[in-house]
């Protein structure tokens, strides 16, 4: 299989063979133009996107740090808007049994204006982390939340403190939604704020690699695992996201608790190349708040991408470091290329369902089976 770490090594297999044998120099032979198609047979070039592996990836964003946004996500404020652009999203149950969502950005120099912003939990700082992103968040938890960005020294623009021109009210919405669900971010302004605040832009050491082992993005893959068309992960009761695969297009289609989660400015669903259901602990650490604890340290859970469903360990080494997945073999797993949702969920709590079984094939089974 085709990895975007080995157009690295094509240099490596163009070496001639006379360095293997000496031979006498021979006339010189123009080599022919490349056609379209040997051009298209060494694959999509880089650079590649971090966050996705896709190509085509703006060589001025090469080693910049991500941005990860907070997203309100009880039903009372959607539609939000500027998620659809997002290259990868996080979403974790919070208080009360709503969720709330991050969203990733690659290049945050791109970023378009995002609605609705929410406030911190101490959790969404160490998935952020795990990106080495700059954090941006309305508010926060006052408690676990601010001491864990105190720990971790998290980068970050808080909505309640930042007084650049950042974060606004949508005036559009005012009147028909809370005001708490109107906050907004003004994402072409993100990376005058980062320079106010003299921000490090650039990734850590060690931390410039795309997050997963990409695969090419010509040349997708199902996962080693079930069929699966449709995945449910119930958060709560009352909030669940579900992912019904459309073949048109390689991905999976979110819904919101029932809905098709919609992206209100780009009028597009959320649909997403590789859906991670992250199994975790999840319980109430603080009873007198409703406050959550999501676990951030490991789990089962699975790898869902290209109609299949492939089980998966996850660990973070500590609170800082990557995410990594592995397969049942304990080695870390290739991914398709494309934008991912990670879903920290309870275990127990996911559902995979694969192609329905028509009337007529089931009788043909019962019927073969009888006989």
């Amino acid at each position: 299989m085709k990895k975007i770490v080995l157009i690295l090594m094509i240099a490596a297999l163009l070496l001639p063979l006379s360095a293997c044998k000496k031979e006498e120099p021979s006339a010189p032979v123009s080599a022919p133009a490349p056609s379209s198609s040997s051009e298209s047979s060494s694959g999509p070039e880089g650079p590649f996107n971090p966050l996705t592996g896709m190509s085509g990836y703006d060589e001025a964003a090469v080693g910049k740090r991500p941005v990860a946004i907070m997203i309100n996500n009880i039903k009372a404020a959607l539609p939000q808007y500027g998620i659809y652009d997002a290259d990868l999203m996080v979403e974790a149950v919070v208080e009360g049994g709503i969720t709330r969502m991050m969203a990733v950005y690659s290049d945050y120099t791109k970023v378009p204006d995002v609605c609705s912003i929410r406030s911190c939990r101490y959790y969404y700082p160490i998935f952020a982390a795990s990106f080495d992103a700059i954090y941006v968040h309305w508010g926060s938890e006052n408690n676990y939340a601010i001491q864990t960005l105190a720990e971790l020294g998290t980068d970050r623009l808080d909505g309640y403190s930042y007084t650049g021109e950042v974060f606004a009210r949508d005036q559009e919405r005012l009147g028909s939604y809370a005001l708490e669900h109107c906050g907004y971010v003004k994402g072409q302004n993100l990376a005058a704020a980062f320079e106010d605040l003299e921000m490090r832009t650039d990734l850590a050491e060690g931390r410039d690699k795309p997050i997963f082992d990409f695969l090419l993005e010509t040349e997708p893959e199902a996962p080693e695992g079930t069929p699966c068309i449709e995945a449910n992960l119930q958060f709560s009761d009352s909030y669940y996201s579900t992912f019904t695969y459309d073949s048109a297009t390689r991905t999976y289609l979110k819904q919101h608790s029932g809905s098709p989660h919609m992206d209100d400015k780009a009028g597009k669903q959320l649909a997403y190349t590789n859906v991670f259901a992250l199994e975790t602990e999840v319980s109430v650490l603080d009873g007198s708040r409703g406050i959550m604890r999501v676990g951030w340290e490991g789990g089962a859970g699975y790898y869902i991408s290209n109609g299949a469903a492939q089980e998966i360990t996850w660990k973070k080494a500590d609170k800082s470091a990557p995410i990594q997945i592995f397969d049942a073999s304990g080695a870390e797993i290739e991914v398709n290329a494309g934008k991912s949702y990670l879903g920290f969920i309870a275990p127990g709590r996911t559902t995979i369902e694969g192609p329905a079984v028509s009337s007529a094939s089931a009788s043909s089974a019962l019927s073969s089976a009888a006989n």
